[in-house]
């Protein structure tokens, strides 16, 4: 177990503009990043969720996550938890100034925790839904991966919309969300069907399709990895039609565990307005998802 207390995180260099050792982007740096980055912003600064009471908070959070969710939860090098979703939760405990623990389980086991009292909040990628929502409470939303499209560099500038892609064929993951939307929006495509991204991403290389369709998160951390070999870029986009690619991420926590889930919305708000997530978004995703 990790304890990730008020004072380790900042001595982490997630507050301050604290230099990151080879790990990205500083409160400096995200000034100087490329515009063509875009961090999205989940909270409406209409709406601040209100100061917690301290007195209604937990002696600690005990947070648990996953060790197979890469950019979000793994193990580094070191064996260490790491992740986007990790570096979230250090950031809230150092924001509402409280200990935290933080445990890896399988995620098949992470709202049984919950439920048993044996964890507070789960961090880990939990899709907001409305089959999730009858076992757990969630805090606001603190990330969605789109949909996007991926051509190969140097094709010709083209509109996404479904006149423009009509004569193109595009590659897919056969029977996913995914699939699912290019059949309801991009019906007079050429639909390609993969067995899994792998395949979709070679076939895009080389030039068997025109473009590929899929999870931003995924096609960007390919697209800024060895195995892309820089062949390709996002094009149109993104897609965020919560009725095919699902409502977002949120944290979760145990149904009616008020004051901990409004604790963690006030957190997760404060993190955005005082530039802490954008510091963070731009350290993981430093291709544009959106």
């Amino acid at each position: 177990m990790t304890v990730l207390t008020g004072a380790a995180v900042l001595a982490l260099g997630l507050h301050g503009g604290v230099v990151w050792a080879q790990q990205g982007p500083t409160t400096a740096a995200a000034a100087s990043a490329p515009e063509a980055v875009m961090v999205p912003g989940f909270w409406d600064p209409k709406r601040r969720p209100e100061r917690p009471d301290v007195t209604r908070l937990p002696v600690q959070i005990r947070f648990v996550t996953t060790e197979d969710y890469p950019p979000f939860s793994f193990r580094g090098e070191d064996g260490r938890p790491t992740g986007f979703n990790v570096d979230i939760a250090r950031a809230i405990c150092t924001e509402l100034a409280i200990r935290c623990t933080l445990e890896i389980l399988p995620f098949e086991q992470l709202v049984e925790a919950l439920e048993s009292g044996k964890a507070d909040a789960a961090i880990a990628g939990i899709a907001i839904s409305a089959a999730s929502r009858e076992r757990t409470d969630f805090s606001d939303r603190y990330f969605r991966s789109p949909a996007r499209f991926v051509a190969r560099r140097g094709d010709p500038a083209q509109k996404v919309t479904p006149d423009a892609l009509a004569s193109k064929s595009v590659g897919v993951v056969a029977d996913t969300a995914h699939e699912a939307y290019l059949r309801d929006f991009f019906n007079e495509i050429a639909i390609r069907r993969f067995p899994d991204a792998e395949a979709a991403r070679a076939a895009l290389q080389k030039g068997d399709i025109d473009l590929l369709f899929g999870d931003g998160v995924q096609l960007a951390l390919w697209l800024n990895g060895t195995a892309s070999a820089g062949c390709c870029v996002f094009v149109g986009g993104p897609f965020t039609e919560s009725l095919y690619f699902g409502e977002g991420m949120g944290i979760a926590v145990k149904r009616g565990n008020d004051p901990l889930r409004q604790s963690l919305n006030y957190a997760l708000a404060q993190l955005w307005e005082e530039g802490v997530y954008t510091d963070l978004y731009l350290r993981w995703f430093p291709i544009s998802v959106y």
